[in-house]
């Protein structure tokens, strides 16, 4: 069995990271862990995504073998996608990434305005310390 690296930059195993790594991927591939479903059914599902982004993201994963696609010869068409073998073994992976989402979402926001805070009091003081370094400069000119 040939050993891949996704830290190398030209290892095939980064590539397959960039794709499963993807939000929308997640989020398809959790609905699909349910059962066989319809690409209108998945779009209601998957809240915020486009048409084009689901497509995209659909033919993207069945090119790398995580969906299968089905359809079926009836006026209009009907298109089902299904989980593979494959895709069920990457969702046990993905679940536990998306719970630990779900759990520590608060936590990161949390993190992030304590962040923004943190900048803007920066700046600020910067901007006070440059301004009154400047006038003191002028007064004594």
């Amino acid at each position: 069995m040939t050993k891949f690296n996704a830290l190398s930059a030209r290892c095939p195993a980064r590539d397959v990271l960039g794709h499963v790594a993807d939000k929308w991927t997640v989020l398809v591939l959790a609905i699909l862990t349910e059962g066989t479903t319809r690409f209108n059914g998945l779009r209601r599902r998957v809240d915020g995504i486009t048409q084009k982004m689901l497509t995209r993201t659909l033919r993207d994963l069945e090119e790398n073998g995580f969906v299968s696609r089905r359809i079926y010869a009836e006026v209009p068409p009907r298109v089902e996608y299904t989980l593979t073998p494959l895709g069920h073994s990457l969702v046990k992976v993905l679940e536990t990434v998306r719970d630990w989402a779900d759990r520590h979402a608060g936590d990161v926001v949390a993190a992030r305005q304590r962040f923004a805070r943190d900048i803007a009091l920066k700046a600020a003081s910067e901007r006070r310390g440059a301004g009154a370094g400047g006038r003191s400069a002028r007064a004594t000119a």
